[in-house]
């Protein structure tokens, strides 16, 4: 089961991703309206393991330790952002790590370029892409830890390759495909 909710005045995308079997879940960028998001966990009935963060920026991170607070569920962030959070973490991700969830595995993508220690979350006929890619665009390379180069070549050789009917499901705005980013977003033409 999957439930996005759109929070906060940047219209961060905040994920619900459960296991319909298990009831195990995770939460991916609780960028504010922690009370909100809680709602629609308990409306799942699900008992949230992880706290799944791509990014240190505060637009997917304000609601993270209320929402710790109440879930008990640890933090993860890549190393290279957990200084950025302005608290400590519970554990780090890396390049590859598999994350097990119910029935089902969540990989780990590293894709800096938005940030140093930007991730992307893979899972089975998804990808949470963060502010890495978006439909149509990519994220802001001119921040602090931001580099265009490095973004662009992540999305093409760790994104794009795992095929073009997986959902890309973007920190900000709607929903689209990799096949469509591929062949129209106007960063890759």
């Amino acid at each position: 089961m999957l439930r996005k909710l759109v929070i906060n005045p940047y219209q961060s995308n905040c994920y619900i991703l459960g296991c319909n079997n298990t009831k195990q879940g995770l939460i991916i960028d609780p960028g504010g309206e922690p009370l909100r998001i809680i709602k629609v966990v308990t409306q799942l009935g699900l008992d949230i393991r992880y706290i799944l963060l791509t990014h240190f920026h505060f637009d997917h991170t304000s609601g993270v330790q209320e929402i710790r607070n109440i879930t008990k569920a640890p933090v993860w962030i890549h190393p290279l952002d957990a200084d950025g959070l302005g608290f400590r973490p519970d554990g780090h991700v890396s390049d590859g790590q598999i994350i097990s969830l119910g029935n089902f595995n969540i990989t780990v993508i590293h894709t800096p370029g938005h940030s140093a220690g930007g991730v992307c979350f893979h899972a089975p006929g998804v990808v949470f892409t963060g502010d890495a890619l978006f439909a149509g665009s990519v994220g802001r390379t001119d921040f602090q830890g931001g580099n265009h180069n490095l973004l662009i070549q992540g999305i093409k050789q760790k994104i794009f390759s795992l095929g073009d009917g997986l959902r890309v499901y973007p920190g900000h705005g709607p929903q689209s495909t990799i096949g469509q980013e591929r062949t129209t977003n106007p960063f890759f033409r």
